[in-house]
């Protein structure tokens, strides 16, 4: 008998939130560390970043996956300058290993929920692997900007998960808010977008992950600030839209409720 599709009920695209992962966050405020760049911060990030995690990702996503990534060369266009880059949502795992495998040999730097900070063992690692969380206070939010100039500054990359919330294996790309688009028009930089599609394998069940990524998109300094975050937002929305229909394996099934 053939196994029947999962179905998730949703009500909200911007708000629901399907991760299961039950996590209290910790408060960020402006106690937290977000530049780590002494002598221990440096060597802790290149262990856990190149010597543990990226041979780690590199070898669970060509297991599990049989990942591959398409269009890469265009991240060339961007020179020597930093960036930022913003991708769908769709699994616990992949999504903190896809920005690292795509970018290298940049450094990746991920804005996150608290929550992924605030696991017991595991959200003492994460910073270390890049992982920059939201702040909750203006304080936070000081230190939280000035953590992103000085990455910009070093000319690495700064990956966004607009859709904020997991919908895993999700097919489509949910609607996203433009907020966060105001971090590349601050910095005047290229935007690039990743959409993560899951394909038919010739053999085996489970998926292909294919990622393809487009870009480089740049502010119009010419327009107002709204509009430069509006017309960057649409530009990666419409891409990502678009590259979402090569999805043809729909492992998840979503319904809107009445």
């Amino acid at each position: 008998m053939k196994k029947e599709q999962k179905v998730i009920y949703y009500q909200d695209e911007l708000e629901d939130e399907f991760a299961g992962d039950n996590i209290k966050a910790k408060r960020i405020d402006g106690s937290y560390r977000y530049l780590r760049e002494g002598a221990g911060g440096r060597f802790l990030h290149l262990f856990w970043y190149r010597v543990v995690a990226y041979p780690l990702a590199c070898a669970y996503m060509k297991l599990h996956f049989r990942h591959k990534v398409v269009n890469r060369e265009v991240l060339q266009q961007a020179g020597d300058s930093g960036y930022y880059m913003y991708g769908n949502h769709t699994h616990f795992l992949a999504d903190a290993l896809v920005p690292t495998l795509v970018n290298r040999p940049k450094d990746v730097y991920v804005i996150v929920h608290p929550n992924n900070v605030s696991m017991p063992v595991l959200g003492r690692i994460t910073p270390s692997l890049g992982a920059i969380p939201l702040p909750d206070d203006r304080e936070a939010m000081r230190h939280f900007e000035e953590a992103l100039d000085y990455r910009i500054r070093k000319k690495d990359c700064i990956h966004i998960y607009p859709e904020a919330h997991i919908w895993p294996y999700y097919t489509d790309i949910r609607p996203f808010k433009e907020a966060s688009f105001g971090y590349p028009v601050r910095h005047k930089v290229p935007v690039f977008c990743l959409t993560n599609t899951y394909q038919k394998r010739k053999h085996g069940k489970r998926p292909q992950m294919v990622t393809y990524i487009d870009g480089p998109f740049y502010p119009d300094a010419a327009l107002p600030v709204r509009q430069q975050k509006k017309m960057l937002r649409d530009k990666v929305y419409n891409t990502m839209k678009e590259r979402a229909k090569n999805s043809n394996v729909e492992l998840i099934h979503y319904i809107k409720r009445g």
